[in-house]
């Protein structure tokens, strides 16, 4: 037997609100659209479960979205996103935060409540480090992102 994962699903109450939430205002493409159903090329499928499935006897009313789980963007340019969110009166988590290892980032939820992160992508956040007037050395201690990789990103 041959076992290949396909994708994450994420169950959605109102397919309509979440299309417009993922595709419009997240910017993120279809791939296949099936109504109540749709895969987007980043991997990830919204379902609204039809009311006659088997899956969707008390299917709300038994789960909450799952607090342990994210999912998780990058961006080149964190400030526009909270901007994005502030525009769209998203729910946030948290507001624009500092990891320990230098990165940015915010969490928000969807209009499910599924919870979701963007942070700056890795080069991004060397190169702000850089400009921060962060030495080679210093950035190397904060991320542990090998000093070879850094001297790459910040040229």
């Amino acid at each position: 037997m041959k076992l290949k994962f396909h994708s994450s699903v994420l169950f959605v109450k109102n397919i309509e609100v979440s299309k417009e939430f993922y595709c419009n205002i997240l910017k993120q493409k279809i791939e296949t659209d099936f109504g109540n159903n749709i895969s987007l090329k980043n991997g990830l499928s919204l379902w609204q479960v039809p009311d006659w499935h088997v899956l969707n006897k008390d299917f709300y009313d038994k789960f909450n979205p799952n607090k342990c789980l994210e999912l998780y963007f990058e961006t080149d340019d964190i400030n526009e996103i909270k901007r994005l969110i502030e525009k769209n009166h998203i729910t946030i988590h948290h507001d624009l935060n500092e990891e320990t290892w230098g990165q940015k980032t915010i969490r928000f939820y969807d209009p499910d409540n599924n919870l979701i992160e963007i942070g700056e992508k890795l080069q991004v956040f060397i190169k702000r480090m850089y400009f921060e007037e962060l030495t080679i050395e210093e950035i190397y201690k904060k991320t542990g992102v090998p000093k070879k990789l850094i001297k790459e990103y910040i040229k």
